[in-house]
């Protein structure tokens, strides 16, 4: 009898055999199910082996389900099998037949076999599989491996006379969407699960176990022959479902263990192995990566496996229980039945192209109409060829999509109805070149077409009474807006040109300037939705990472957006741009910072010059008004405004004067250490000022402590006064515990004092913390620039580079050492990436050679 470790050694030469062969296929899926059909054969074998040897007695069965069942074993899936027993078999401890069952499952885990058991009477079977849905679907791909044919023939029929096709197709569509909700409810993660995600291979494998489970058949082709799929879905459904096959295979060869998620980690990996590149032979860096391309072929896959899938199974819902819906005639093409756009024949769109954009532009305009029949999908699914040059070339197509954009309401779910259906992308052919593209840019979590339609859902909202709770300033300025297609347009087109190499705001901009000129949209109109498209980062990256208390900063953008009614076009698609990225990157001091940006534009605009003095003064009479509501003495303020300077004034707002004023005067020329915190007047956070004698390492103690405390500094604004003492703003906000802010302000307003007095402490090295795997897979190469602000009397330092804990702090003990003083710091986290901005001076920024050594220690100690 052979013995167990020549059957393993035998069994993994074999399959590392299979697995060489599965790499050398490049990108092709040819050969892809023969490759999972052997590793069952494969399989098979040993345990045949294996059942023999252990002397299993005559009257069992060895029976594989699950995948393994299907015949589809993955490299490393497990090996489910269920060992069949006679009704009255049941083994005891310590009997022979236990024993036997126990020394046969311990040889196939000696052997090699990453092995799934159960043992089972057939009544048993019946009695979980009627308890259990997972079990029922389990053994509904019952296979005999080995042992009594008799005795799997008659579980068999026992099994399929106890089936309820019509509760069973229930209990998996309500299985399916906790599954899809647990997932997000899109395929377009940017880690799926490439088994379970909605577009996965589980969506399609649920289709064949409700076809099986009522009779409709066990496989793609009988499904056909039955009536319920067309030859051309059919071929659809086998082309994509080899794609997902084959990148599960390669997922499980790479990772070398049973792994179904394309994480971060594996994603270049597996697409090297299909032979992708991200660069050329010549070492040019192509447009998109190796895992960008492998990305969008998955991506591309799941959008047809959830469009096939769901049309499928709405058929075979409709076979099983024929709907008694009646026909509500909208029109001579179109029907409502029961909520939902039905076509008035089969190849209506083929017949008629100019009824699929009609289409959606009925969804949006007719009341009660809530989503799109099986047979409208189905007919636009097999309509995709009708969408060639000519239908986009076509004046009526091109009149009825301005007219869906034009509509009051219902534009949002039509143009994602439309993105799902694959109209969007045949139509908008820019479009198209973005579906399931992937950005790693780090702080994007969508794919470029979903981010797009995240924004134009909240521009959308904008405009609608029941959210304008949720950014009531943004809501009152689309209230004033006359044309909110303009917006919808530019949020339709502000990124369309990502993923083509070059400035993706340019080829936007380029984009809509050709559809506007093609769909007869008027030249005012068009030069400003071509602006917002071109423009719709620069209002970011002002309020971000320059000085607004800086009047030429303001004069310069106000020059740049030109007019009122650009600067608020710019200032909606900006917010919602920013919000439709990751739920983690808006907060509310970037919101304050844009709406101050914003107003400060929109006085620059009407004709207020900017006027220090002026806005000055101003400031410093509403702050006296505050103190005065607040009780203080006459000219309380007096001690501490005379030590500060005109910088000061620009950089703060009345509000926070007044705070300081109130707090801070009476420690003035005491050489105290002051610090007070409050929650944050933008809302989120907490606002933290320190007071106290300048000391050359000072802004480093203070971030050092932030670091250490687990706040992360959004905004510093530094500035030392006529005698010589720091007057620190910091917003900052705390990782954990952020409700608690009576607890923080008392924790922050005495340790930090602590650890700025305590002069033997130094500057600790910064903590050594683990860095995110989605830096560790997508790294930004960090920049900084060193370059003299436009009057010449300070320096900007600009960096970029993966954001990680205790970075600022890191920055902050560069400075230090070189006696740079920070004057205001900006820091703007993007995801994973960080852009901060400092404004320092010091005497070493007069020496070239000095200039070189602070940005070569920066670019060393971010690239750590």
């Amino acid at each position: 009898m052979t013995d167990l470790q020549t059957l393993r050694d035998a069994y993994r030469q074999d399959k590392a055999t299979l697995l060489a062969s599965l790499q050398s296929t490049g990108a092709s899926t040819r050969g892809v199910r023969t490759l999972l059909h052997k590793l069952s054969t494969l399989a098979d074998r040993l345990l045949r082996q294996l059942w023999q040897r252990a002397g299993m007695p005559d009257d069992l069965a060895l029976v594989a389900v699950g995948g393994y069942g299907r015949a589809q074993l993955f490299p490393h899936s497990d090996v489910d099998v269920l060992v069949l027993l006679p009704d009255g078999a049941t083994p005891r401890a310590g009997c022979a037949l236990s024993t036997c069952i126990e020394s046969f499952i311990g040889s196939c885990w000696d052997a090699g076999l990453e092995i799934g058991s159960s043992v089972r009477t057939v009544a048993e079977c019946l009695t979980e599989s009627a308890a259990d849905v997972t079990v029922q679907t389990s053994l509904l791909e019952a296979r005999r491996v080995c042992g009594s044919a008799p005795l799997f023939a008659a579980f068999q029929q026992r099994y399929d006379a106890q089936m309820d096709a019509q509760d069973f197709l229930i209990a998996k569509t309500l299985e399916m969407r906790q599954r899809h909700t647990k997932y997000e409810n899109t395929p377009y993660s940017l880690e799926p699960n490439c088994k379970e995600s909605p577009g996965g291979l589980r969506d399609l494998q649920t289709v064949l176990w409700v076809a099986r489970a009522a009779g409709l058949g066990r496989d793609w082709r009988e499904l056909a022959a039955n009536g319920m799929a067309t030859p051309f879905e059919v071929a659809q459904i086998e082309r994509n479902e080899a794609v997902l096959f084959l990148i599960r295979a390669r997922l499980h060869a790479v990772a070398g263990r049973h792994e179904d998620r394309l994480v971060f980690d594996l994603q270049t990996a597996v697409a090297e192995s299909f032979g992708y590149r991200s660069h050329s032979p010549d070492g040019k860096r192509l447009a998109m990566r190796a895992s960008e391309t492998l990305m969008r072929r998955y991506y591309w896959a799941a959008k047809a496996v959830s469009q096939l899938s769901q049309i499928l199974l709405l058929n075979i819902e409709e076979r099983l229980s024929p709907s008694t819906h009646e026909l509500h005639r909208i029109n001579d093409r179109f029907f409502e039945k029961a909520g939902l756009v039905e076509v008035a024949s089969d190849d209506l769109y083929e017949k008629h192209p100019h009824a699929i954009l009609e289409t959606f532009l009925l969804y949006e305009t007719t009341l009660g109409l809530k989503d799109l029949s099986v047979r409208t999908l189905r007919a636009l699914y097999n309509a995709r060829g009708a969408m060639d040059s000519a239908f986009r070339r076509d004046p009526v197509n091109r009149a009825t999509f301005m007219k869906i954009l034009r509509q009051p309401s219902g534009i949002t779910h039509a143009m994602r109805l439309m993105n799902q259906t694959s109209v969007l992308g045949r139509y908008l052919w820019p479009f198209r070149r973005i579906v399931g593209q992937m950005q790693h840019d780090l702080f994007h979590v969508y794919t470029v077409d979903q981010h797009i339609l995240m924004v134009l859902r909240n521009v959308r909202r904008f405009f609608m009474a029941e959210h304008a709770h949720e950014y009531p300033f943004c809501s009152q300025l689309a209230g004033g807006w006359d044309k909110p297609w303009l917006l919808y347009l530019a949020a339709l087109f502000h990124d369309i040109g990502k993923g083509r190499g070059g400035d993706h705001s340019k080829i936007g901009a380029e984009e809509v300037r050709h559809f506007c000129r093609q769909h007869g949209v008027d030249e005012e109109d068009a030069a400003l939705v071509e602006f917002l498209v071109r423009e719709h980062l620069a209002m970011s990256q002002v309020a971000q990472k320059q000085d607004l208390s800086d009047p030429d900063v303001i004069g310069a953008f106000a020059q740049r957006v030109g007019s009122e009614r650009r600067l608020t076009a710019l200032y909606l698609l900006t917010v919602a741009d920013i919000r439709g990225t990751s739920p983690k990157v808006w907060n509310a001091w970037k919101g304050k910072l844009l709406e101050d940006l914003y107003r400060a534009t929109l006085r620059a605009l009407g004709g207020h010059a900017p006027n220090a003095a002026a806005e000055i003064e101003a400031r410093k009479r509403e702050a006296m008004v505050m103190l005065a509501l607040q009780a203080q003495p006459f000219e309380a303020h007096k001690k501490l405004w005379d030590t500060l300077d005109v910088g000061y004034f620009m950089r703060h707002e009345a509000a926070d004067i007044a705070w300081h004023t109130r707090h801070l005067s009476r420690y003035v020329g005491t050489g105290r250490t002051v610090v007070r915190a409050r929650q944050s007047l933008a809302g989120e956070g907490l606002q933290v000022a320190v007071y106290a004698p300048d000391q050359p390492d000072l802004f480093a103690r203070i971030c050092g402590y932030f670091d250490r405390a687990g706040f992360s500094i959004l905004d510093a604004r530094v500035h030392t006064a006529h005698d010589g003492c720091a007057l620190d703003t910091f917003q900052v906000v705390a990782s954990e515990q952020a409700g608690h802010y009576r607890e923080l302000t008392h924790m922050v307003e005495s340790d930090l004092a602590r650890a700025i007095e305590d002069e033997t402490a130094g500057l600790p090295e910064p903590a050594r913390k683990r860095v995110s795997r989605r830096v560790k897979s997508f790294p930004v190469a960090p920049r900084v620039t060193l370059r003299p602000d436009e009057k010449a009397q300070r320096w900007l330092i600009n960096i970029s580079a993966s954001d990680r804990a205790g970075l600022l702090y890191l920055v902050a003990r560069i400075l230090s050492r070189h006696h740079l003083s920070v004057q205001l710091a900006k820091v703007s986290t993007l995801g994973e990436r960080v852009e901060d901005t400092f404004l320092v001076h010091g005497p070493e920024l007069q020496s070239n050679a000095r200039q070189i050594q602070i940005e070569t220690e920066l670019l060393n100690a971010l690239s750590e």
